[in-house]
């Protein structure tokens, strides 16, 4: 696992395509903390990160699936899948290995967010009025939102050989499991209590939930399923074509 984990690695990071991730990510939430007047912290009365964890999804509905459409598509087309399970590695040894470096590239390009949270901090009358449990609790939503976007992302890639098809699949998959079940809950022909149990099935009703600073074991438990589910399901379409 660590043999794949250490090649994707460097092939995002001697390649422009690690770079590019990380500087649109930051360049496109920092347009929206800073710049832009609608959503800027600078406009705002009070100090808060919200922009950041509201905006950040749906960056990563396209950078995500844009970073995982190689992780199996380009193998396939290039026919180096073949080598890949010649090497004494399990199915799920290679899937993990690729699913840590996908994590560990998103990670990076999230870290240097805590620069605004500084900013923030500082920016709060008195300084440090800043609800810093709800940005925690929102970090380790979004922390866990990404890493569910990437085993979304990887599996769309295993259903293709064509790098665009698995990023249109992928982006696709993402906005159904986090938004759409939102939507779907609000149709009238759902009583109370059934659209409560449809938005509970969206990634979106769990990542607001840790938004709110509460660390429910529930959502933590419900974000470790869906990723266990698509890695799973990635695993079992690459057994079925090996």
């Amino acid at each position: 696992m660590f043999s794949v984990f250490s090649k994707e690695i460097h092939l995002f990071f001697s390649s422009l395509i690690g770079y590019i991730v990380i500087s649109v990510f930051l360049i496109s939430i920092g347009l929206f903390m800073w710049v832009f007047s609608d959503t800027s912290v600078l406009d705002y009365n009070f100090a808060t990160m919200d922009q950041l964890f509201s905006i950040a999804p749906l960056v990563f509905l396209f950078l995500i699936p844009a970073i995982t459409m190689r992780s199996f598509a380009e193998e396939k087309s290039k026919g180096t899948i073949e080598f890949l399970y010649t090497k004494p590695l399990t199915s799920f040894e290679i899937i993990a290995g690729k699913f840590f470096a996908n994590f560990v590239l998103v990670s990076f390009a999230l870290l240097p967010t805590a620069i605004y949270y500084y900013s923030v901090y500082q920016l709060g009358s008195p300084v440090g009025n800043l609800d810093t449990g709800a940005i925690l609790g929102s970090y380790a939503g979004l922390f866990l939102l990404s890493a569910s976007f990437i085993a979304i992302g990887m599996f769309a890639s295993t259903l293709t050989d064509n790098q665009i098809v698995a990023f249109v699949l992928g982006a696709f998959l993402c906005f159904f499991f986090h938004w759409a079940f939102t939507y779907i809950a609000r149709m009238p022909v759902f009583t109370t209590t059934l659209d409560l149990f449809i938005q509970k099935i969206g990634i979106n009703y769990h990542y607001n939930s840790m938004s709110k600073g509460l660390l429910d074991t529930r959502d933590i438990l419900y974000f470790f399923s869906v990723i266990f589910v698509f890695l799973f399901g990635t695993v079992t379409v690459m057994e079925n074509r090996s």
